[in-house]
């Protein structure tokens, strides 16, 4: 499967504290909603979440030049996948 996403926002920005806990930031959930849409797109229907150990490549291309930690930009990536249906939280 092969899929394009918006570029994720860092996860400096996707989470926010509040008096109510942590919680996903607009520019989070504008991009959780922005991903669902083009799976949905891509994929003609809701994905049939993955059941099966996954081998997942990213190429990433910034939207502009900055350094960035990878590792910021993952976290937003796989969380939106999995709000998306594409995958399950492992449970431990």
């Amino acid at each position: 499967m092969k899929l394009t996403l918006p570029f994720p926002p860092s996860v400096n920005t996707y989470w926010r504290n509040t008096r109510k806990g942590v919680m996903i930031s607009a520019s989070g959930r504008c991009f959780r909603s922005n991903a669902l849409a083009c799976v949905m797109e891509q994929l003609k229907r809701r994905p049939t979440p993955i059941t099966v150990n996954v081998e997942v490549s990213v190429l990433l291309f910034p939207p502009y030049k900055r350094q960035r930690d990878l590792d910021n930009c993952l976290k937003a990536f796989f969380d939106s996948l999995t709000h998306v249906g594409l995958w399950g939280d492992l449970i431990s």
